[in-house]
């Protein structure tokens, strides 16, 4: 009995300030939902609570045998039914322990499956969910309510539900039969009960404390191993000479973690001798009331009977413990639920209309915006009274200073988020009554933060076209200048990539996003600033992969290189969320606007326009209608 109340049920015994605080209003709305779940497992749940009734009606039958062992078997001299009631005790504990397999297993199984149907409509839920419930909330905080506060449901069903059930039971069967006994003694057993709680929960709350340090401590311990142990941590280490320092740091909080479970370790054993003294009271206070009552009052009572109340008197005990602690596990259990529903109620921003639209022609990739203003929050609107039109075929260059809104631009085309006022349309069609699937797939875009799935380079290129043949791969490879470097690998499209493509440069990984969008033959092509962040010779072989993109593609650059300005058929200035300008390179720079401003900035001291405007019109005779993206010596960057 003792044995039972290890750490695990003393932390569950108390609320923190913090539970407390925050503990949810319980009401006829949450129970039903919470209960809505268990509905399509009503079947086994009787089955359950079938075996949970009977388990634990048979449970208390070898402690009511024990007395008619002592009374009719030894007293009684009586070697047959010494047999029978040995053989009867044995068998009863045979069968409880088999029926609570079964139960236990029903249980686990409705638990899986409730747990199994939560996950997938949480997943579901969120993959629907707009950009900005991913910019908003931490990814810790989505994981943490994916797999944690999930998982904690299967705790609640095989725990906290079973337990009153089984505790509730085994309790009332208890009762009625001491009472059936002796009703005298069952009263002294009420009296004594009460007091055996009184050590459980002073050490409970030493043992909380104790352990939510612990907690803490490990916290610690493992910020600091996270910090140190990742690549870009320990690079970090080495660089600044500080492994002594990081090492001081560890040792001082495994210190105190190790003193930390010395204390609470002896605090269990010193909870358990005081236990250990609690629980003999009961069953001397019985048999010196059942003695006096034998002895001096020529009772009915016979010492089988007193053996038996002082059994049942010890499967008291734990019913009576964990139903006291009860509301503690059924207000973390609302608390979690409640955690749960937050996430299920939260809105879908941007949804497929009800009647939404797959046009039969092909995409052109068109793009309109008419008037659009927008914000990711109430309180700052990004951009204001944008319009413009991309035409089928043709290229834009968006430019402008950081945090001016070029990528928003972008943004609101494949629908990652919506707009406030006005419309953004697509061929034609306002996007928002477009299908989101067909909207989607007809837009790829290359964004500067690369993202690879921890893989292979097969892997990575079939997210986009699960299809695609090993020709339809090499293709796109050899069109995104990436396959002379996947050909050298062993491997080959089986190279793994590392997590987010760590085992690759910043080159490679842009270079096989581009073949990665070129796979998916979208009609729109979108490029933010997808070499910003790369080495010359890099930028420039990812230059050349985009250059025919653009030649043949409507596409949309968000432009940071001179030469990709040039290119581009309209050039779009966006400031504090505005297109203030818009026109040809040498036009913005000659109106002497905020395009001149960032080309003195940045190019002051390059080119002069009259040489810029002549390569350019050499690149284009030499090259056709849409200049090379890549010229050497344009690298400098606009925005």
């Amino acid at each position: 009995m003792a044995g039972g109340m290890g750490p695990g049920g003393m932390r569950g015994g108390f609320l923190t300030e913090e539970e407390k605080q925050n503990a949810p209003k319980v009401t006829k709305e949450l129970l039903v939902r919470v209960f809505s779940y268990l509905k399509p497992y009503a079947k086994q749940m009787i089955l359950v609570l079938l075996c949970i009734a009977v388990s634990s009606v048979f449970s208390l039958y070898p402690s009511i045998l024990t007395g008619k062992i002592i009374d009719e078997g030894l007293y009684g001299r009586d070697l047959q039914k010494l047999v029978f009631y040995i053989l009867a005790s044995l068998a009863v504990t045979l069968g409880a322990s088999l029926i609570g397999v079964a139960e236990s297993y029903i249980n686990t199984w409705i638990a899986q499956h409730i747990t199994f149907d939560m996950r997938n409509q949480m997943f579901a839920h969120l993959q629907k969910m707009s950009q900005r419930f991913f910019t908003t909330n931490s990814q810790g905080d989505i994981i943490t309510r994916m797999t944690s506060d999930i998982d904690g449901v299967e705790r609640v069903i095989t725990g906290t539900f079973t337990s009153i059930l089984s505790n509730s039971i085994t309790l009332v069967v208890a009762l009625v039969a001491m009472f059936t006994k002796s009703p005298i003694l069952a009263l002294v057993g009420m009296v004594v009960v009460p007091l055996f709680t009184i050590p459980t929960r002073k050490a409970g709350k030493t043992r909380w404390s104790l352990t939510r340090e612990a907690q803490a401590c490990n916290d610690r311990i493992n910020g600091i191993l996270n910090e140190t142990m990742s690549v870009s941590g320990q690079l970090l280490v080495k660089l600044f000479g500080r492994e002594k320092y990081e090492y001081d740091r560890y040792e001082d909080s495994n210190r105190q973690m190790i003193a930390l479970n010395i204390k609470e370790s002896m605090a269990g054993r010193w909870f358990r001798v005081v236990l250990t003294t609690f629980t003999s009271i009961g069953p001397m206070l019985l048999y010196l009331v059942g003695g006096i009552l034998i002895m001096k009052y020529d009772s009915s009572l016979t010492v089988g009977d007193i053996t038996v109340m002082v059994a049942l008197l010890g499967r008291m005990y734990g019913p009576v413990n964990s139903l006291l602690n009860i509301s503690v596990d059924w207000t973390r259990a609302m608390a979690m639920f409640t955690r749960i529903f937050e996430y299920f109620d939260m809105p879908v921003e941007v949804e497929n209309a009800p009647d939404a639209v797959i046009p039969e022609k092909k995409a052109g990739g068109e793009v309109t915006f008419t008037h659009v203003d927008f914000g990711y929050d109430e309180e700052r609107q990004i951009l204001k009274d944008v319009t413009f039109t991309l035409k089928e075929g043709d290229c834009i260059a968006i430019v402008g200073p950081s945090g001016s809104g070029k990528s928003t631009v972008t943004n609101l085309i494949p629908r990652l988020y919506d707009v406030w006022s006005g419309s953004v349309s697509f061929d034609g069609t306002d996007v928002r009554k477009l299908d989101l699937g067909y909207l989607r797939d007809n837009i790829g875009m290359v964004s500067q933060e690369t993202y690879l799935f921890n893989g292979t380079i097969r892997d990575n290129l079939l997210y986009a076209k699960p299809d695609a043949t090993e020709e339809e791969m090499i293709e796109a490879c050899k069109k995104a200048n990436i396959y002379d470097f996947i050909q050298s690998k062993p491997e080959g499209l089986d190279t793994m990539v590392g997590n987010r493509g760590l085992k690759l440069s910043g080159g490679e990984k842009q270079r096989i996003s581009i073949a990665r969008v070129l796979l998916k033959d979208p009609a729109l092509f979108i490029f933010d600033e997808a070499t910003s962040a790369l080495d010359s010779i890099s930028e420039a072989k990812i230059q050349e992969a985009i250059d025919p993109i653009i030649n043949s593609r409507t596409s949309i650059l968000i432009a940071h290189r001179l030469s990709t300005i040039l290119a581009a058929d309209e050039i779009l200035v966006v400031k504090d969320g505005a297109v203030v300008e818009r026109g040809k390179h040498a036009d913005l720079v000659k109106a002497g606007g905020v395009y001149t401003e960032l080309y003195e900035t940045q190019f002051g001291k390059g080119q002069t326009l009259a040489e810029e405007e002549k390569e350019h019109k050499h690149r284009r005779k030499r090259q056709g209608p849409r200049p090379s993206i890549y010229s050497e010596g344009e690298d400098q960057e606009i925005s």
